[in-house]
């Protein structure tokens, strides 16, 4: 359970070093409110088309007697509402990142070089447009990842109890999941660190990831929130990253001092 605390230190920690950086942060608004702006359009779209599409998926139940007709269609279209969002939330921050992949890569070495006992930031080496393809790719596959819960999770959300209590918990655990790896790839795609490497370390510190990505997500819902988190973010997926590691801290190595002198 300890990690579930530090992840979600990790998390505040973020935010509290966005505060100190004042000069950095509207910047990293920017690429946030271009993506809202896209992601509202189509659920404005899928708000008032979305029983229609629902409709014309399920033609056998034309003949239905009132009130099961409506009450078949008002649910699948309220299922289908929430997995879009469910997506929408997930898929924010690779957008989001893709969008602004300059500003986030700059504000995480920032970062490391601020937390770093040495003041230095490791660095890919890589021009811009490979950091880009390879970020786009990667955020494809997370992308088909997170669908494929999302259609199972949609499915099980059909099951009397189960889908009304089990499903929405595992729902948000595999948002919170998702949404760390996308954070923390900022920084670890810098380290030369792959997509399955990355997966393998994530899925070995569950609880660290859970607790930083689960209450993200939640806030994520809250409308405008995910743009003004999201510099935040990227420094505590940051510092996070540096924790999966194992890299050393200012923050570690004085603590490491002190309990050394107590020691003494």
């Amino acid at each position: 359970m300890r990690d579930l605390g530090a992840g979600f230190g990790y998390l505040l920690k973020g935010q509290r070093w966005m505060a100190r950086h004042r000069r950095s942060y509207g910047f990293g608004l920017l690429p946030g409110l271009i993506t809202l702006v896209l992601y509202a359009a189509a659920l404005i779209v899928l708000a008032l088309w979305g029983e229609d599409a629902v409709g014309w998926a399920t033609p056998f139940a034309d003949d239905w007697p009132s009130p099961w007709l409506g009450l078949f269609r008002g649910l699948l279209t309220a299922v289908l509402f929430a997995l879009v969002l469910l997506l929408a939330v997930v898929t924010f921050t690779a957008v989001t990142l893709l969008i602004g992949q300059p500003f986030y890569e700059s504000l995480s070495e920032q970062v490391d070089r601020d937390v770093s006992a040495d003041g230095t930031a490791p660095e890919s080496g890589l021009p811009l447009w490979r950091d880009l393809w390879i970020s786009g790719r990667d955020s494809l596959r997370i992308l088909v990842r997170a669908a494929l819960w999302g259609v199972l999770l949609f499915g099980l959300g059909f099951l009397p109890f189960v889908g009304q209590t089990a499903v929405p918990v595992i729902g948000f655990l595999v948002t919170g999941f998702f949404l760390t790896e996308e954070l923390a790839a900022v920084a670890l795609q810098r380290r030369g660190v792959g997509l399955r490497a990355r997966l393998k370390l994530l899925r070995s510190r569950k609880l660290l990831v859970w607790g930083f990505g689960t209450p993200l997500g939640l806030a994520f819902l809250v409308p405008f929130v995910a743009v003004f988190l999201m510099p935040g973010a990227v420094a505590g997926a940051t510092l996070l990253a540096r924790d999966l590691l194992g890299e050393e801290t200012e923050d570690t190595a004085v603590a490491e001092s002190v309990e050394s002198r107590k020691t003494l």
